[in-house]
């Protein structure tokens, strides 16, 4: 029975790691919108938002790493370049949409932009929940079941059981 509680501590369900997610993602996104606003007035908008971007991006892959997606552990280099393949989607996504409210309004107000901005990061935000959970974390959930599995007591051989097939299909698997 522990192992099972175990698990679901390890590996949440879909509506609380989506909880967890738009959380700790909305509070990096808010932050990183006034961010954005505040660095633009030193830098052009486009350097402060990637240089936004990828700080971000660093810091939610860790949240989400540990807390959202339950690996429990620091992000490891291979995940933290697949984040940042779905953050610069998000990227060119939050750009396109500012470019093309600056195409439409010549001045656009600090709320308007902002809007803009926060309506396209919530849109890639959902893509990213579907990108990570699905590819980028999913590993740690299968490298969990895995260790779980091979944790279970496989009865000693015996004479009689020398020419049974194996009792993990796992070794199946491998031996294909």
């Amino acid at each position: 029975m522990t192992g099972t509680h175990d698990q679901q501590q390890a590996a949440p369900g879909a509506f609380t790691a989506f909880a967890r997610f738009t959380f700790l993602g909305g509070t990096v996104g808010l932050a990183s919108s006034l961010a954005v606003a505040t660095l633009a007035t030193q830098l052009p908008w486009g350097l402060a938002n990637a240089l936004i971007t990828v700080l971000s991006t660093l810091l939610a892959t860790e949240l989400h790493a540990r807390f959202s997606f339950g690996a429990g552990t620091r992000a490891t280099g291979r995940q933290h370049l697949q984040s940042a393949g779905s953050a610069a989607a998000a990227f060119a996504l939050t750009c396109t949409a500012t470019f093309v409210l600056h195409q439409l309004v010549a001045t656009p107000g600090a709320m308007l932009e902002q809007s803009v901005y926060l309506t396209a990061s919530a849109c890639a935000g959902l893509a990213r929940f579907a990108v990570l959970r699905l590819v980028v974390f999913a590993r740690c959930h299968r490298t969990q079941a895995v260790a779980a599995d091979r944790t279970v007591a496989v009865p000693a051989r015996t004479a009689d059981t020398a020419t049974t097939a194996p009792a993990v299909p796992a070794m199946l698997c491998r031996a294909a």
